[in-house]
């Protein structure tokens, strides 16, 4: 959101949202100690090699080849890349096990040609897991391949490096039977994309360096763990906040991120002493997350779920002040028709956002209410960058990220979008599977700066994955892209994806 976006959140309203996130915590470490259930893993050290390399006709490469790749694939048209990886993981007894990782990718064309993915090393202890470092995680209940992604966290960006505590898988809660399972994380992080900021920003703009991060996530699923009853509810919770580093601006400068400022953080609080105007208005930081929710039915052979991702980034939209925005989806599972194993339809919707304006500057006191309205999606007065890594949107691609902006500027301008989006998956044969997405969007700019005519634009991808009987552990991927209409111009690109995956040594 832009200055001021934030209103001001009321005590009550604070203790009702992070006293539940205290009860998943509590619950978490209850799960954990009584939980036998260990993360799944195998013992073992493994290695991955990957090479691509893409062509197209435009100026960008299309869409959904360079989109939800964890921020690989450079946007210029005419790219490449060589990715090559470790893991290892190992049991210490019967109830604890420890991971690493690390790869690192040569890609061109981009800033730095070499980079470190993925540097991580972890310990769990039944269902709880710690990890510190830059990893590769998909938390999301919606499906890795089909779905358009993640409101919150999607897999568009490269990892932020983090200390993170989760319980990563849905577990069993003791004295339920079987009925109620739960997972979610607790993180803290820090943003490393300065030098690469400062190359592409244009001369006299304002952001914030060496940015903090912190986020959060509960769920809670009901749903017969011996498969007896076939309707299933999945409910939780993600808070996200950028805070902390240091303005480019010597007038803003460095901002609190002291303990003290880190609890302000955690529990939405206004800021302190030394706090800007708007954060001691408003809150510390900048706050966005997201209301999961997933209905589910499992029949015989088939499964169906419909699910909604309620987007909020100030007290209006926790209040359900923004309408229908947010990620509507309709997922069904074919496991037994090999053609088309599993279809997906969204409709992300960012067009309300509480408002046109923002009612901020009024008596409080004589006329209480949110004061909220033009959240401005994924922006922010102070945080400039918007919410974003490598100028790459960590949320939802369907609003275009940083990196579209060709005059040098930071943040997400086109925030308001209508976009239907549709996936499909299914296999030709036992070596050849094939993967189809197609969406159709629709933006309008944001409410401060509408667009005069509707931007819209069409992009789909088709990709090809073959695996030879003969060649353990190698994967052939061809990808032919292609986007129209004028939101990011006419352009038909393909790709080649080659990955060999082997096994180092079985512990």
């Amino acid at each position: 959101m832009y200055l001021c976006a934030m209103s001001v959140i009321k005590f009550e309203n604070k203790m009702k949202l992070y006293g539940l996130l205290a009860t998943i915590a509590a619950a978490f470490f209850f799960t954990a100690e009584l939980q036998a259930q260990n993360v799944t893993g195998s013992d073992s050290t493994t290695w991955e090699a990957e090479a691509f390399s893409s062509i197209a006709s435009g100026t960008y490469t299309p869409f959904w080849m360079a989109s939800n790749r964890y921020g690989l694939v450079p946007l210029e048209a005419g790219n490449g890349y060589l990715l090559a990886g470790v893991k290892h993981e190992r049991g210490l007894g019967n109830s604890w096990r420890w991971q690493a990782g690390v790869s690192m990718a040569a890609i061109e064309p981009r800033y730095r040609s070499v980079l470190v993915q993925e540097l991580y090393a972890g310990i769990s202890y039944k269902s709880l897991q710690l990890t510190a470092g830059s990893k590769e995680n998909y938390t999301s209940l919606w499906d890795r391949e089909l779905s358009s992604g993640d409101m919150v966290l999607s897999t568009n960006a490269r990892p932020i490096p983090e200390i993170n505590l989760s319980m990563p898988v849905f577990t069993v809660m003791p004295y339920t039977r079987g009925w109620l399972q739960i997972k979610g994380d607790f993180a803290v992080g820090r943003s490393f994309d300065t030098d690469y900021l400062d190359q592409y920003i244009r001369k006299g703009v304002t952001y914030v360096q060496n940015v903090l991060w912190h986020h959060k996530s509960g769920y809670f699923r009901i749903q017969d763990s011996r498969g007896s009853f076939p309707f299933s509810a999945t409910v939780g919770i993600q808070h996200r906040v950028q805070w902390g580093g240091e303005s480019n601006n010597p007038r803003i400068g460095k901002q609190p991120q002291s303990f003290g400022d880190f609890l302000r953080v955690i529990a939405g609080s206004e800021g302190g002493e030394g706090a800007t105007a708007s954060d001691k208005i408003n809150v510390l930081g900048n706050h966005f997350g997201s209301y999961d929710m997933e209905i589910a039915y499992k029949g015989k052979g088939w499964s169906l779920k419909g699910y909604h991702q309620k987007y909020f980034e100030d007290k209006s939209g926790m209040e359900l002040a923004n309408g229908t925005d947010g990620l509507w989806g309709i997922q069904i599972d074919l496991p037994s028709f090999s053609l088309l194993r599993k279809v997906v339809v969204e409709h992300v919707v960012t067009r309300n956002q509480s408002g046109q304006f923002h009612f901020l500057e009024f008596d409080h006191e004589a006329h209480p209410g949110r004061g909220g309205g033009n959240d401005s999606y994924y922006n922010n007065g102070e945080y400039t960058t918007g919410v974003s890594y490598f100028n790459r949107g960590l949320g939802s691609p369907l609003i275009p990220s940083p990196e579209y902006n060709n005059n040098g500027t930071l943040g997400f301008p086109n925030s308001r979008v209508s976009d239907w989006h549709l996936g499909l998956a299914g296999a030709l044969s036992d070596q050849v599977e094939y993967r189809l997405l197609g969406t159709v969007m629709n933006t309008y700019g944001s409410h401060s700066q509408p667009f005069r005519d509707i931007k819209r634009g069409v992009s789909g991808l088709l990709d090809i994955t073959y695996r030879h009987p003969q060649l353990n552990g190698w994967k052939f991927s061809g990808t032919v892209a292609a986007d129209g209409r004028e939101l990011f111009g006419r352009s038909l690109g393909v790709s080649l994806r080659i990955t060999k995956t082997g096994l180092l040594k079985a512990w």
